[in-house]
């Protein structure tokens, strides 16, 4: 477990004080028939999103009263609230590694046989599943998908009459032809140490789909090189490969910024970025008129691509809930389709729901036939 500032610390104390403060006393609200939910969420720019989710919630549920908690440093904070059995109503967390361990300790809520999890898509829960459940159980609800990809400008490929890659061979000609023409084919960003893993997750996706993950966890303390699975043996190819697509990048990729690459592609600098969907609105601020798409990273054959995606926001409510119904309630209106499309499409995210409509942006779409095809893995980073 990694070490927390000790000013960290104290500040998360204080938040965890305030807020078992108030869920220790949200039974009921002013007036004795209605219930007030405490809210746990951790994502600082959808405040005003669930704002108005929970605005509109109230007003078809006068009997429930919902309390939104913004944290930051959720992961440290709502560990210490299930220590302390205050689990908040209902919990929004990022669907990582920090989340699974949670999941597997048991601590959320089973929605095995609630309803709203037949609305969702599979392969979304699968992500999640990946991460980490009690054994035999649902213990959270993935609500909006980011995807990691690399962008493109439509544009330029258009001028130069280049095909969206589906093999890497297609790829590489395509970064070919680019460079040809004269027009710098990758924008890379390695001052930001972190930029170089979308294409590590991207890249490196292919060598787990197999299991690789829990062979190598069966290995225990025995795993080295040698063992049946290795980092050293599995991911040689994807190294290689990404290793070749940096040889595309501008010269002094070492000392550009994320925020540098992300204007610079806006401005059409270059043609590729390797990044995600979560760059789109930083270029989009830069060039609001971009057409930018996005394509997995591709490997050998077309069909076996998949798109790298993680769970962005994921639902769930403390096992032992007193408020249990209402929570559900909630939840249940959360992921009702014309709310979670307006909240995906505020927070240029895919929406979980199946039959879901995804705003048109153009990076969006471009990743949509994927999801809808369960065509989706989790990053690799998370495991």
């Amino acid at each position: 477990m990694r070490s927390i500032h000790p000013l960290r610390g104290a500040t998360a104390a204080v938040v965890v004080v305030a807020l078992a403060g108030t869920l220790g006393g949200c039974s009921s609200g002013a007036d004795p028939g209605v219930t007030t939910l405490n809210f746990f969420q951790f994502k600082g720019e959808a405040r005003e999103d669930f704002d108005r989710i929970i605005e509109k919630f109230e007003a078809e549920n006068p009997d429930i009263h919902v309390v939104q908690n913004q944290v930051a440093d959720a992961d440290t904070i709502i560990r210490t609230l299930l220590v302390k059995d205050k689990a908040p109503d209902v919990i929004t967390l990022n669907g990582n590694g920090n989340f699974g361990r949670l999941a597997q300790a048991g601590v959320f809520y089973d929605f095995s046989d609630e309803p709203v999890l037949d609305t969702i898509n599979p392969a979304v829960q699968d992500i999640l599943a990946d991460l980490g459940n009690k054994d035999g159980e649902v213990n959270s609800l993935g609500y909006v998908n980011n995807a990691n990809g690399i962008i493109y400008n439509a544009d330029i490929f258009a001028e130069q009459g280049i095909e969206v890659p589906e093999t890497w061979d297609e790829l590489i000609a395509a970064c070919e032809k680019l460079k040809d023409a004269g027009i710098q084919p990758i924008y890379a960003t390695l001052a930001d140490s972190w930029t170089s893993v979308p294409s590590f997750n991207g890249l490196g996706a292919y060598a787990v789909q197999d299991g690789f993950f829990d062979e190598m966890r069966a290995e225990g303390e025995n795993v080295g090189p040698d063992s049946k699975a290795s980092f050293e043996q599995d991911f040689a190819e994807s190294l290689d490969r990404e290793l070749q697509l940096y040889g595309y990048a501008q010269e002094g990729y070492r000392g550009a910024t994320y925020d540098e690459g992300n204007a610079a592609f806006a401005r059409g600098e270059a043609a590729m970025l390797l990044q995600g969907i979560w760059a789109v609105n930083g270029i989009k601020q830069v060039n609001p008129d971009i057409n930018a798409a996005i394509f997995p990273y591709p490997t050998d054959a077309e069909k076996d691509r998949v798109i790298v995606s993680g769970v962005d926001v994921t639902v769930t409510m403390g096992r032992n809930s007193p408020h249990r119904e209402e929570a559900l309630r909630f939840i249940e209106f959360m992921f009702r389709p014309d709310v979670i499309e307006e909240f995906a499409a505020s927070q240029n995210m895919i929406p979980s729901v199946e039959g879901a409509e995804l705003s048109d942006d153009l990076a969006l779409q471009s990743v949509k036939p994927f999801f809808d095809d369960g065509r989706i893995t989790g990053f690799l980073d998370h495991q």
